[in-house]
């Protein structure tokens, strides 16, 4: 089996927040696959925390939802301040043993910011307002680009176009999408 058909791994994520006209929005599309096999078409990889955080999530499920309350401490811990507790968390994702090894990204947003959050220790607030993650990401993002870049639309118009427009392009990326949006 080439490393292409092989079930080494979890696979099909695509999310995209785009932060624009002073609203934000975070959507995902459903597709869940191990290998090549679609797992589920109706997975919700986009949550509103407390009303008035979105956040996105890609790679391991389990990870993901760690990092997710992990998250959620620290957006309690320094009273909603979400580019605090986006370092806070990157800082303990990065020298914490068992952290460490979580595979996952998460996009986080509030009315005023757009951040991606990696393992790396990367806490990146997207020049553009436009940030996309997972296997189609990259679709999304040139999608989302563009439209930013020749539209009026809005940011929930724009993340629902650019992830149909993933999800025709990435075999791990479907078109059951969900989308929050804080305006």
């Amino acid at each position: 089996m080439s490393a292409e058909t092989s079930f080494t791994g979890f696979r099909g994520t695509t999310v995209v927040g785009v932060r624009r006209n002073g609203r934000v929005a975070v959507g995902g599309d459903g597709q869940v696959t191990h290998g090549p096999t679609v797992l589920k078409a109706s997975a919700a990889k986009v949550r509103r925390l407390k009303g008035d955080v979105l956040i996105g999530f890609a790679g391991s499920t389990a990870d993901a939802f760690a990092l997710l309350e992990r998250f959620e401490g620290k957006l309690e811990e320094y009273k909603g301040n979400l580019k605090r507790a986006a370092v806070e968390l990157a800082k303990l994702w990065r020298t914490d043993r068992m952290l460490r090894r979580l595979e996952a990204m998460l996009v986080v947003a509030d009315r005023e910011s757009l951040i991606l959050i990696t393992g790396n220790g990367d806490v990146l607030e997207p020049d553009d307002g436009i940030v996309a993650i997972g296997s189609g990401g990259p679709y999304a993002l040139s999608a989302a680009r563009a439209l930013a870049k020749h539209t009026a639309l809005g940011p929930k118009e724009i993340v629902t176009a650019a992830l149909g427009e993933a999800a025709e392009l990435c075999i791990y990326t479907n078109d059951r999408i969900v989308v929050e949006e804080l305006a």
